[in-house]
């Protein structure tokens, strides 16, 4: 049952992205929290808070493929560098902005749709990054360590974006994200070049990128884990409500409690993640567990006590990490290298699209229902949705890595690398 922690001891370039991705995650979580929070607090508006989710998705779309792209073509490491570098300068924006008088309300979308570009163009790097960084067989492993990066962040980042927010406001949020990605940095300097295996084509970005989608088409159980993603964040992820949420609940103080439950209940799983490795229907797993997530948030909706809230984002939290670490291992133990970051780059759109267009549904729902309903008709949606997938892309359900043949060739030529 315990975290096996292998990766961790074996491969430098994994402890690097280990380390540099906890900083600049936590960093980055504060800013999470810092910027809904400043919007809500300029306009008190449902609206103006899922309107940020919206100006956030048509970046992320052109810039994730864009990304996932040069993954395939260019230094992953450069790339990665060059992103982060950016994001700091971009977070710094919004502190000059937060240090005006009267603040304004257009930088904060400006700078949220540039973070958005930002994150398309350095995601697809960033995991792509991992399955060469690690051996074949210690890639449940990797998955699970990663996921332990995001949830510490998810924990400790809101909490303390919570209490920065409480005791100086935003500059000072914005201020500790821009340090942090300043020692991100310094820790990635020490990353090795790592590049994609070349295949020997060089057509252009267009092509190259219709080339990966045509292998997405071909594999219709990476399709349903994208789509199964896709369905349950765009029904049940009301984070956007948060605020609102929070002040139903007993005031600013509780914000970051309910930013951090669900990775508490993520982390709960994570570190009892060693029954993972043989887990083999990692399909059945997914759906599953997605359709635990939309429970968990629709029984949000029906307390009005913060403890049994918290307790219920935890079990979201939990059900959502299993789906979430077995889509990674799925991706990982199948996907080719020559068309790893371009994969990067639509798995990136599979679980980033869905939570933006989650904050407009959830918002939009809060706006003409209820703050409560909007919880419970999401999570309600989520489970059948998830339920429709299932039935209709059997190959996701049926999937087993002991039996897959794009596994089994992967294995093999792993293994002749000596990875």
């Amino acid at each position: 049952m315990r975290l096996d922690i292998t990766p961790l001891r074996t491969s430098r370039n994994f402890r690097i992205v280990f380390a540099s991705g906890l900083i600049t995650y936590l960093g980055s979580m504060i800013t999470y929290v810092a910027l809904p929070y400043q919007v809500s607090q300029l306009t008190g508006s449902f609206v103006a808070v899922g309107l940020i989710g919206l100006a956030e998705l048509g970046p992320l779309i052109i810039f994730g493929l864009y990304g996932g792209t040069l993954a395939d073509r260019v230094d992953r490491r450069l790339m990665v560098l060059a992103t982060e570098t950016t994001a700091a300068l971009l977070v710094g924006v919004l502190l000059l902005n937060s240090l005006l008088p009267d603040p304004h309300v257009w930088p904060l979308y400006v700078v949220a749709m540039g973070l958005a570009a930002v994150d398309g163009l350095q995601r697809p790097s960033l995991d792509a990054i991992i399955p060469r960084a690690v051996k074949h067989d210690e890639l449940p492993a990797a998955a699970a360590l990663t996921a332990l990066r995001w949830q510490l962040g998810m924990i400790v980042g809101p909490a303390i974006g919570g209490l920065l927010l409480s005791a100086g406001g935003a500059p000072v949020a914005y201020g500790v994200d821009i340090a942090t990605f300043a020692a991100s940095v310094a820790m990635l300097l020490g990353l090795t070049s790592i590049r994609a295996e070349s295949t020997g084509e060089q057509s252009g970005a267009v092509r190259h990128i219709l080339d990966g989608l045509r292998y997405a088409v071909s594999r219709k159980d990476l399709l349903g884990t994208y789509a199964v993603d896709l369905i349950a964040m765009t029904f049940a992820f009301p984070y956007a409500l948060f605020p609102f949420l929070a002040e139903d609940l007993g005031g600013a103080w509780t914000l970051g409690l309910l930013y951090s439950a669900g990775a508490v209940g993520s982390l709960v799983v994570t570190l009892t993640s060693g029954w993972t490795s043989r887990v083999h229907r990692h399909g059945r797993a997914i759906v599953i567990a997605a359709a635990l997530w939309g429970l968990g948030i629709a029984c949000v909706g029906l307390s009005q006590s913060l403890p049994i809230v918290l307790v219920c984002l935890a079990f979201a939290g939990g059900a959502d990490m299993v789906s979430g670490m077995f889509r990674g291992v799925m991706w990982n133990q199948t996907i080719p290298d020559e068309v790893r970051g371009r994969m990067a780059g639509f798995e990136l759109l599979s679980y980033s699209i869905g939570p933006l267009l989650g904050q407009v549904r959830a918002s939009t729902a809060a706006t003409l229902t209820s703050l409560r309903t909007s919880f419970i008709s999401g999570g309600v949606l989520c489970i059948v949705g998830v339920g429709v997938a299932a039935v209709t892309m059997p190959s996701l359900w049926r999937y087993d890595d002991r039996t897959s043949v794009h596994a089994q060739r992967e294995r093999e030529r792993r293994a002749e690398r000596g990875e």
